[in-house]
């Protein structure tokens, strides 16, 4: 059996894949497309249910039945965890940085609606406290299962190597070639899967990992773990690639503000697509990479006449937790 085919089916795929026919006619020099991994179901959809699938039922079949993992208090990643364990009857832990509300907004109050067990970790927002907690809850007699910050592990990367094939197919049906493909890239797993599986399915397009987080985890920058996770895919696919840390490299310079910090640039970028499409990004990821794509055809660093995808990760409900900093747009 493939690797690619060990995982639980959590999410509604292929996700849908269409051109931004108004923005296309306002940047008339190019062709813009977008892949909408925020109709990807799961808890209101976002790209973390591929990864998901692949980390779940390494814990089902593992025989877990406690589910821990990490991030901000708006995490996306942690939100559909939480759905994720809801629909497989797993106890869910998050440790999410800063301390208790007044009030639950956003990802937060949806990750308890969901039934997670929340823990509070002041600045530690990356999972720096996640052994203490599993100590407790494993003296407990739970049976735990570590998922990483974002998902991003090897086992999680694998949700974005079977995504390019998802990809591969739909262009083939609709007879496109994508130059460019534009993309969040915050913890890493998202990058190191596209990057393997356009390797792996052969794909002739160029990556833009756009850069969220300045910061990076456990010590390591995100270029560094993001070549981790390639070197640890080449051997386990069978690849011949030889990887560098340059083709772990991040598009930087959006990310100056910090994680979550909410700028003029990101309010443009959630104006232009809503107004334009009709499609919401999120304040955080989406809406910072949206912008990137954009800033990148309106000073010409992309040659005229391309053809672009950007590749929506979802994150919807953060947009009622920043609401004070979105309006107005």
């Amino acid at each position: 059996m493939s690797i690619l085919n060990l995982k639980i089916d959590l999410g509604f795929f292929p996700t849908p894949l269409h051109e931004l026919r108004n923005l296309s006619n306002y940047y008339s020099s190019y062709n813009l497309y977008i892949k909408r991994d925020d109709n990807s179901g799961l808890a209101s959809g976002g790209n973390k249910v591929r990864k998901l699938e692949y980390l779940m039922y390494d814990a089902v079949r593992k025989g877990c039945d406690t589910i821990i993992t990490a991030g901000a208090q708006q995490s996306n990643h942690c939100r559909q965890t939480a759905a994720a364990c809801a629909q497989l009857g797993l106890e869910c832990h998050l440790l999410l940085g800063g301390d208790e509300p007044k009030e639950f907004n956003g990802n937060l109050l949806l990750s308890n609606l969901l039934g997670a067990t929340i823990h509070f970790t002041g600045d530690n927002r990356k999972g720096e406290d996640i052994e203490n907690v599993v100590k407790i809850l494993e003296s407990n007699g739970k049976k735990l299962y570590k998922i990483p910050y974002g998902g991003s592990n090897f086992i999680g990367a694998l949700g974005f190597v079977n995504a390019v094939k998802e990809l591969k197919t739909q262009l083939e049906e609709m007879k496109l070639q994508m130059d460019y493909i534009f993309f969040a890239s915050s913890s890493g797993g998202t990058q190191s899967g596209l990057i393997l599986g356009v390797d792996l399915f052969e794909m002739n397009t160029k990556l833009m990992p756009i850069s969220i987080d300045k910061e990076g985890s456990n010590g390591i920058s995100l270029d560094k773990a993001v070549l981790e996770l390639l070197l640890a895919g080449k051997n386990t696919l069978k690849l011949n690639t030889r990887y560098s840390i340059d083709d772990a490299k991040l598009i930087k310079g959006y990310d100056k503000l910090g994680y979550g910090i909410i700028s003029e640039n990101e309010k443009k970028a959630i104006k232009m697509l809503a107004h334009h499409e009709g499609i919401l990004l999120d304040p955080v990821y989406s809406g910072r990479a949206f912008y990137g794509m954009i800033d990148h055809i309106e000073k010409n660093k992309i040659p005229k006449g391309s053809t672009i995808l950007f590749w929506h990760t979802g994150g919807l409900p953060a947009n009622f937790y920043y609401s004070k900093d979105l309006y107005p747009v």
